[in-house]
């Protein structure tokens, strides 16, 4: 068993972990269950799992969006200028600019 501050406490008897943890207030939680004997730990249940999920959608924040423009012949004057501009746009946003052979390359 390991407490809230990182300590090992060694092999407890199932109640009188849950014992100690409800003393404190806090949880008892599995932490690998497959271990002989199983490790658990003494924590705030509630707080792991908000922390978790912030540090998850801030990951998922931090992945690359790929934003795609494709110019073709026969486009009008104005439509190529409105791309230009998306263009401009997506650039300053901090996107990577690739041509499209480029990518074409790496997916094979």
């Amino acid at each position: 068993m390991i407490d809230e501050n990182g300590e090992q406490l060694g092999i407890v008897p199932t109640y009188e972990a849950r014992r100690q943890a409800q003393d404190k207030g806090l949880d008892l939680v599995e932490i690998a269950p497959q271990a002989q004997p199983p490790v658990c730990k003494i924590m705030n249940y509630g707080k792991f799992r908000y922390s978790k999920e912030k540090q998850e959608k801030k990951n998922r924040k931090a992945q690359i969006k790929v934003k795609e423009l494709k110019l073709r012949p026969g486009i009008a004057d104005n439509d190529i200028m409105i791309k230009v501009s998306h263009a401009k746009e997506f650039l300053s946003e901090g996107a990577k600019q690739t041509k499209g052979d480029d990518r074409a390359k790496n997916e094979n």
